[in-house]
């Protein structure tokens, strides 16, 4: 029994050993499949190194950018609120402005008004000046008449008194005569 057990053991034994190496060399071939050469690891190894490198670079570079970012935002920022003081401003100049050109219409407009109206009293004044002249050349024209006619009766008196003055003369002189003549009679 003993060597029957014994074969079996040897028979089990080369089948565990069978399988065991199997197993073993499955193992291997897929351990072999997984890993990879000492040259690849290296080469990964060296681009990892490189990637790294890389990416220390590039988080250098995009530390430098963020912080001309932040920068040129407060820039920004600094001259935002610098534009907008400088609306605000504008706004307030604009609007002092436009009130300014209000007054200084509404002023035009009264001044416009006044001399429109000014215009008005200078255009009745100029036309009573005109009916004046016109009276005062009729006057003038109607007393230059009555001077001409007062000048003529002063000369048609004075005619009248020389004439009065020779008649009385000539019947003076013949009253004398006839009273040489005929005696004075008192009456």
């Amino acid at each position: 029994m003993s060597s029957s057990r014994n074969s079996k053991r040897s028979g089990a034994s080369a089948r565990w050993l069978d399988d065991g190496s199997n197993r073993i060399a499955i193992k291997i071939k897929q351990r072999e499949e997984e890993s990879v050469s000492r040259e690849e690891f290296d080469v990964v190894v060296k681009e990892l190194e490189n990637e790294r490198l890389e990416h220390a670079k590039t988080k250098a570079l995009l530390f430098k950018e963020s912080e001309k970012l932040q920068f040129a935002l407060g820039e920004v920022e600094i001259l935002l609120k610098q534009l907008d003081r400088e609306k605000k401003a504008f706004e307030n100049a604009l609007e002092s402005i436009k009130n300014k050109a209000l007054k200084e219409s509404t002023k035009n407009d009264k001044l416009i008004s006044k001399c429109n109206e000014i215009e008005n009293q200078m255009e009745k004044q100029d036309d009573i000046l005109t009916t004046k002249e016109v009276q005062i050349k009729e006057l003038c024209h109607l007393l230059a008449e009555q001077k001409e006619a007062l000048k003529q009766q002063v000369t048609d008196f004075e005619i009248q008194k020389q004439q009065d003055a020779y008649i009385a003369h000539v019947l003076k002189g013949k009253k004398r005569k006839t009273f040489g003549k005929f005696p004075h009679v008192p009456k």
